[in-house]
């Protein structure tokens, strides 16, 4: 989201927390009834702004809330994208993400049984709504995600020096 940020404009620190924040209610309430709903209450009682929850209701299809903002289209483009990314990393025998190249994401993308809980679709329609091109988007999440990969856990497991 950082570097969505930064692409286009938007506030780097807003992006980033509102990029942490989407799934927080997730594991606890995953079903389509609850999840974003139930964070996005939490997020309300707490005093959360409006612009942080309108964009995490956004990033579910199935909430009604349209995606608008530059912010909302990013969250949307890179949520299930991230996740495929990563696991596209951690079955490369290094576990390092900078053996991952877009070409490789795109070909999992294709094999359904792979990252079956991942929509395909919402990696698509989320670069189309950027106004990107898919191998663009993907390419461009991954450079992102390279330069925080020690953050993610996906530096690899090589040897490092002393």
């Amino acid at each position: 989201m950082r570097a969505y940020a930064r692409k286009l404009g938007g506030d780097e620190e807003l992006w980033a927390v509102t990029g942490l924040l989407h799934d927080f209610d997730y594991e606890r309430w995953p079903s389509l009834e609850d999840h974003p709903y139930r964070g996005n209450e939490i997020l309300a009682e707490r005093g959360w702004p409006d612009e942080i929850r309108r964009a995490i209701m956004s990033h579910a299809e199935y909430s009604g809330v349209t995606r608008d903002t530059p912010m909302e289209k990013a969250l949307f483009a890179c949520d299930e994208l991230a996740g495929f990314i990563t696991a596209c990393t951690l079955v490369k025998p290094s576990k390092s993400l900078s053996e991952v190249e877009a070409k490789s994401v795109r070909k999992k993308m294709k094999d359904k049984a792979f990252a079956r809980s991942v929509n395909r679709d919402d990696i698509v329609n989320g670069a189309a709504d950027l106004g990107v091109e898919l191998e663009e988007h993907i390419a461009f999440c991954i450079e992102a995600m390279k330069g925080i990969a020690t953050e993610l856990g996906l530096e690899g497991m090589g040897m490092k020096t002393v």
